[in-house]
């Protein structure tokens, strides 16, 4: 340390010695927090290795599943003229981040049983262990990385990727499945408090609604009641939610005495839009975590009953982020032990438990969408269910 000193003397002059003292401090503030600091280098070293892992399984799974979707889809691009700005920016771009965070629990946990054999193998949890570490202590930096990829995972899921699967979407409709619906029939919805629109059948490529009706109602009383043969949605207006109706007669009942005002064409403002009652396939995953509460909110006020993949949409997302902590302790609860086979069993229960949790998930939501069970439920059941399995896997794992 002196020549230190002298160096710096050299060179600084007088300013050497706050200099130094301000360096003393600094260092003596860093030892502090290196021996005071809540993760270990035990930590640090199971944490990177889990990250590491993660990160690249999902670059190598997600790499071969692009290969395969060029391949099986690479005609229809083609024959449907797909630019390749589209085709890669539009699709390809927003394609990967929306698979990877959408398989995030299966890359954690392929990942776990991974890196967890590999140091079973060569002895290295063995010798954590034989030097006093417990297993709770060491399953503490594997739920430290399950909390990073689980807020990263929600923030993803909830705010970032909806805004680019606005692009996927459209573009997989476009030129992938080509299904885009252009009309709907018996369309009924609350548009105001008290206020009920109808309409009978509704063509989306000229924004145009046939057959449309809207009454009012005070106590349970129908007051007013307009009747046109079409209504068109005015998307050239500044004006949100502006409608031309087409030959209207329009009846207000007061009391015993009826009015009716006929007309050919009136300007007016309706609570409605194309979108709320036509609703194309995976609109919900273009909808961030608010909108989607918002949207599903004023549905439900409006009496509309296609929500429930909304309804799903919006659940799933968080039980999503969650598994991650249940399977990462089902994953190193099972690929801790050291084995004679290797890697081979902890895998293979592995994968099977994975496959049946996805298969679960599936179902579930399958009843959210298609039966009465609520989304919530439908969206959590998985998770509570892996949940007693966790519980199991963790009290028989090595102590």
């Amino acid at each position: 340390m002196r020549w230190i000193d002298r160096v710096m003397r050299r060179l600084l002059g007088r300013h050497a010695q706050p200099l130094h003292a301000k360096l003393i401090g600094l260092s003596r503030v860093t030892e502090w927090l290196k021996a005071h600091s809540p993760v270990s280098r035990l930590d640090r070293y199971l944490i990177g290795k889990f990250l590491g892992t993660y990160f690249f399984s999902i670059i190598l799974i997600i790499s071969i599943a692009v290969v395969f979707d060029i391949n099986e889809n690479i005609d229809k691009f083609l024959t449907r003229n797909a630019t390749m700005k589209e085709i890669f920016f539009d699709y390809y771009l927003n394609f990967i981040p929306y698979y990877s965070n959408l398989f995030s629990q299966l890359f954690v946990f392929i990942s776990v049983i991974f890196f967890t054999t590999k140091l079973a193998e060569n002895s290295e949890i063995i010798a954590m262990m034989s030097t006093g570490v417990s297993f709770p202590r060491l399953v503490r930096p594997y739920l430290i990385s399950a909390a990073i990829i689980a807020v990263l995972s929600f923030l993803l899921g909830s705010y970032v990727i909806p805004r680019g699967n606005v692009k996927r979407v459209k573009f997989e409709n476009t030129y992938k499945r080509r299904n885009v619906p252009t009309y709907t029939a018996n369309v009924q919805l609350e548009v105001d408090t008290g206020v009920i629109a109808y309409i009978s059948r509704y063509e989306n490529q000229f924004k145009t609604g046939y057959d449309f009706t809207l009454d009012k109602f005070v106590n349970k009383q129908l007051v007013s009641r307009l009747q046109a043969m079409s209504i068109q949605y005015d998307s050239l207006s500044a004006e949100p939610y502006h409608w031309i109706i087409n030959n209207y007669q329009i009846r207000d009942l007061q009391g015993r005495r009826e009015v009716i005002t006929k007309g050919t064409r009136i300007d007016s403002i309706i609570q409605m839009e194309p979108q709320d009652f036509l609703i194309t396939k995976g609109q919900q995953e273009t909808l961030t975590s608010p909108e989607l509460a918002t949207y599903i909110e004023r549905q439900k006020q409006r009496g509309f009953a296609n929500i429930k993949e909304f309804e799903v949409e919006y659940w799933k997302r968080g039980a999503s982020a969650f598994a991650t902590f249940i399977l990462t302790i089902i994953g190193v609860s099972i690929s801790a032990r050291k084995r004679k086979n290797g890697m081979g069993i902890a895998l293979g229960i592995g994968l099977g438990l994975i496959l049946a949790y996805i298969m679960f998930q599936t179902i579930s939501s399958t009843f959210a969408i298609n039966a009465n069970m609520h989304p919530a439920l439908a969206s959590w059941l998985p998770n509570i269910v892996y949940a007693f399995i966790a519980y199991y896997f963790y009290k028989k794992a090595p102590r």
